[in-house]
């Protein structure tokens, strides 16, 4: 593992990892870092690599060493000097899945010959702080089996990828030999918290190593730590992925669900070798931070940081090269948000399109009125409703009222997501962890809030839905409603509105929630059809709930015609339609309004 070498390099938050990019882009780069010039081309220095490019070293107060060995990585010819190809493919080779492992071969292959040799491993070693503090015996079983008794074996990559994983854990144990001078097979807790920090660190969060000592003597119930006992901790942040795995298979697929210490056991012995010792430690981790005595998913994540191989990954996928972090700034920032939101609204407007004929049959078969209004019914149901259309109207009839359901997607979502997250996390506590009492109440704030913007439109697209059962010669625009109803008439019916979208999204957004969690994979990941899925179970029961709501909200909304029952509100209208046409009239559009052809 390089992060024995140089743990912070590769995990900068300033300086300019590469990313794809064009040549272009690239070229601008190395030509504003490039200092030296020769033979007419230009080329970059170590020093401009690594101290005005990277940023990895201070510019005053550095080792010069240090700069002309982590510079190799990227000067293959081993000339002293950076070139553009050289530059450039440094770039490519980031974009390898196994670049931590490929950057830190090139680290140690200081010759450039494809190979590593023992003398080369003990030059970069002998240069870390660590080796100055904690010396590994280079003399060891360990080595010999790698490098051959006499150290005259090259190890090819693929091999030195093995080896470096390996001395990455020999390297901790050594570290315990060191310490434990008597051999009695135990070190102090002092020596185990420079050990673990000096050599793991990219193993436990700021969190744990903070608490280490007390974990730890609370655990072990004295000053000393035993060789068991090290190994086991270190064996249990070095599994943290199969922890995650085991908890889930507990809650099946559950991240808020509590799980005590013979639950987890039970199925850590069912799935792996873990031992009791690492469940243990693993409990007793917890039990210091949050004083529980059980666990959730979230806890996972305050002992142990994301996978330090995904950290790595992430950290070169991120884009410093064409833009520092100076550089991109708040309107990067801005335009950002802006390409997500715009995706965003975009899939909304997709969606609403698809769905859009559903939404006008259901429309019109909530207006349809069959007690007070004399004459024959003008839809059977839905699908009668769905071919007369088609038939009388045309294709285009099922898309009356689109484009007012469009502009409303954006604002819609923007506002009801916005709103939802910002609720959430007031009744989210320092864990991670929020009740369904809290994921009730902002999902009813959601759905309450934009009402501001969906009551408006929803009243014009209906009008316009509705329009095309009128035999008349006149054609209905929007702009001719938005007028004839004023700004207070565009709010008529947003009782009912709120009626229909308070529960809806109150009962949606939960569900949604926990329905994807449980269908996310070992690492929390949703595949596109989990999400439709997950989108699908929530959103089902929970627009049939509010189906009565929609059916006074069509009522007060439309025109009503010549021999058909007006309605003063909300109240007035649940009367008269219960009154007039049966409870079955509140489920209209829906599954369960469903009458026999005559």
């Amino acid at each position: 593992m390089t992060s024995i070498l140089f743990p912070n390099v590769f995990c900068q938050e300033g300086g300019g990892y590469l990313k794809r990019a064009h040549a272009n882009q690239l070229q601008e780069i190395y030509h504003k870092y490039a200092s030296i010039e020769k033979d007419g081309e230009k080329y970059m220095s170590p020093e401009d690599f690594i101290i005005k490019y990277l940023k990895i070293l201070d510019e005053k107060d550095h080792n010069a060493d240090t700069v002309k060995l982590l510079a190799g990585i990227v000067d293959t010819s081993k000339d002293g000097l950076i070139s553009y190809p050289e530059f450039q493919a440094f770039e490519g080779l980031l974009c390898f899945p196994d670049a931590l492992y490929k950057t830190a071969f090139q680290l140690f292959d200081t010759n450039g010959n494809g190979m590593v040799s023992f003398a080369e491993f003990v030059e970069v070693m002998k240069k870390t702080e660590l080796h100055k503090r904690i010396p590994f015996n280079m003399d060891s079983p360990f080595v010999q089996l790698y490098f051959g008794k006499n150290k005259q074996r090259l190890v090819s990559y693929h091999e030195f990828s093995q080896f470096l994983h390996d001395f990455h854990e020999e390297y901790a144990i050594e570290g315990f030999r060191r310490a434990d001078k008597d051999g009695s097979g135990f070190i102090s807790l002092l020596d185990f918290q420079d050990i673990m920090i000096s050599i793991k660190s990219h193993l436990l969060t700021k969190e744990v190593q903070s608490h280490l000592i007390e974990a730890v003597q609370g655990e072990t119930q004295s000053r000393k730590v035993s060789f068991p006992y090290f190994i086991a901790f270190n064996s249990l942040l070095n599994n943290m992925e199969l922890v995650k795995r085991i908890y889930l298979n507990v809650t099946n697929g559950h991240r808020m669900q509590e799980v005590s210490k013979d639950e987890f056991m039970h199925s850590a012995q069912a799935m792996s070798q873990m031992t009791p010792l690492e469940v243990d430690i693993l409990f007793h981790l917890v039990d210091v931070l949050h004083q529980t005595g059980r666990i959730v998913y979230n806890d996972l994540y305050a002992i142990a940081p994301e996978q330090y191989f995904k950290q790595i990954t992430n950290r070169l996928a991120e884009i410093h090269a064409v833009s520092s972090p100076e550089e991109r700034g708040i309107v990067i920032q801005i335009l950002e948000s802006t390409y997500r939101f715009t995706l965003g609204s975009i899939a909304g407007a997709v969606g609403a399109t698809a769905v859009y004929p559903i939404d006008l049959v259901k429309t019109r078969m909530q207006n349809q009125r069959t007690g007070s209004f004399i004459g024959e019914l003008m839809y059977r149901n839905s699908f009668d409703c769905f071919k007369k259309v088609i038939r009388h109207e045309g294709v285009f009839g099922l898309y009356r009222g689109l484009v007012p359901q469009l502009m409303g997607v954006a604002p819609e979502k923007a506002i009801k997501l916005t709103v939802n997250d910002f609720v959430r996390d007031k009744f989210t506590d320092k864990n991670g962890n929020i009740p369904v009492y809290g994921e009730v109440i902002s999902g009813a704030c959601a759905g309450g809030s934009q009402v501001v913007f969906t009551n408006p439109l929803e009243i014009v697209k209906i009008r316009l839905q509705v329009a095309g059962e009128i035999a008349s010669g006149e054609k209905v625009r929007a702009w001719s409603v938005v007028k004839e109803l004023g700004l207070f008439g565009l709010y008529k019916g947003a009782k009912a509105c709120l009626l229909r979208d308070v529960p809806f999204s109150a009962i949606y957004f939960p569900s949604y929630a926990h329905t994807k969690a449980s269908l996310a994979d070992e690492n929390g990941y949703n595949a596109p059809i989990s999400l439709l899925v997950a989108g699908a179970i929530a959103g089902i029961p929970a627009a049939s709930l509010v189906t009565p709501a929609d059916v006074i909200k069509t009522r007060l909304q439309v025109v009503a015609r010549a021999g058909q029952t007006t309605y003063s509100g909300v109240l007035d209208a649940t009367r008269k339609i219960y009154r007039e046409e049966g409870f079955r009239a509140f489920w209209k559009g829906s599954v369960v309004d469903q009458p026999a052809p005559n």
